[in-house]
Formats: C-alpha cells, sequence, structure tokens
C-alpha cells in the first residue's frame, strides 16, 4: 500500500523541522495522488529543483529537475505547474543546502 502524497509531505515537512531546516508548501496539489517537487534555496540567488522518478531499476530516486538562479528554477516550476494542476511544491530553505531527500525513508 502506498501512502497519499498529502501523508508523504506531512511527514517530511516534519523531518525537516526536527532538523531545523524551514520548509513551505508553495503549491498544494492532489492529496491522494500528486507528483512532488523540492525546491531548496540556499537563500544566495540560486536554487535547486528535485523531481521523484524512477531508476532503471524501478526504485524511487529524486533527480534534479532544474539548478542555477533562483529566477530560473521558479520559471521551471511554473512551467510544470501548467502541465500538472495536481502538483505539490516544497520549498526548503538552508543556507548549507540541506533537502534531506537522500535520508531513509523519503525515498517512497
Amino acid at each position: 500500500m502506498r501512502l497519499t502524497t498529502e501523508f508523504w509531505v506531512q511527514a517530511y515537512l516534519r523531518r525537516l523541522s526536527l532538523n531545523d531546516i524551514p520548509a513551505f508548501v508553495t503549491a498544494k496539489g492532489d492529496v491522494t495522488a500528486g507528483a512532488v517537487l523540492v525546491k531548496q534555496a540556499p537563500l544566495n540567488g540560486t536554487a535547486r529543483l528535485f523531481q521523484r522518478s524512477y531508476d532503471l531499476d524501478g526504485n524511487r530516486v529524486w533527480v534534479t529537475l532544474s539548478e542555477g538562479e533562483e529566477r530560473g528554477v521558479d520559471e521551471a516550476v511554473a512551467r510544470q505547474r501548467s502541465f500538472d494542476p495536481d502538483l505539490w511544491v516544497i520549498e526548503v530553505e538552508d543556507r548549507a543546502g540541506r533537502h534531506l531527500l537522500d535520508e531513509d525513508g523519503l525515498r517512497d
């Protein structure tokens, strides 16, 4: 049984909070099965945009969808949202660049 997107987002936000990493839902998508984008902003004018995907073995992984100037990453988010209105967008703001997506339990 798969977790709903809303449940996963709430768990992710809680894990970030426990690590003193500010994060905000900037776009709420479908609560059951919406896709998730995570924008990591180190607050220096740049950002990275991650999207859940699958590797060749069928495992869930996070891939970099866009990176560079924050304005360009925001434009990539807007393009993705124009294709998929059910998309969730989470913005993580951490000067050290932490996002925790590589930790156990966040791949599903």
